[in-house]
């Protein structure tokens, strides 16, 4: 007879905290937070348009490096992710999810518009008790104007 206290995991609450992490990106992403981006994904490897990037550090400056920020300190984006699907493998502690992004961004000069679409690939494991990223993939397929959104599209400019 076993005599483990060991709660078994809720699968709704899993999925509930992975879509909570999914949304604080797209929060702190549209409040400029490059710091808070680097703890979110401290544990991750972000993979965009260019190299693979991995560790709090270096996803603060990527971010920093990458997105141009406005006198309120956002980059006046806002991220909606939608058709999420999370498959949570509770037994390893482990899971994957797959959304799509519609970047949509407004300036005084620049009436509100969508800017980028694509999708999010994320694997996430639980450590402590806690789902964290591990890796986030961004496939970006639908571009419009981010010349007031990308640095490296406003310098081609």
């Amino acid at each position: 007879m076993s005599t483990s206290t060991r709660m078994p995991t809720d699968p709704t609450s899993s999925d509930r905290a992975i879509e909570n992490l999914i949304a604080r990106y797209a929060e702190l992403v549209d409040d400029g937070d490059f710091a808070g981006l680097g703890v979110l994904l401290a544990d991750a490897t972000f993979t965009g348009s260019g190299e693979p990037v991995s560790g709090r550090d270096a996803i603060e400056e990527m971010f920093r490096d990458t997105l141009i920020v406005y006198a309120d300190g956002t980059p006046r984006t806002q991220h909606v992710t939608t058709n999420v699907a999370i498959e949570v493998d509770e037994q390893a502690g482990t899971a994957v999810a797959r959304s799509y992004v519609t970047v949509l961004q407004a300036l005084p000069d620049l009436p509100l518009q969508p800017i980028a679409g694509g999708r999010y690939h994320d694997r996430f494991e639980r450590s402590d008790g806690q789902w964290r990223f591990v890796e986030r993939r961004v496939r970006i397929n639908l571009v419009g104007d981010v010349s007031r959104h990308l640095r490296r599209a406003a310098a081609q400019r």
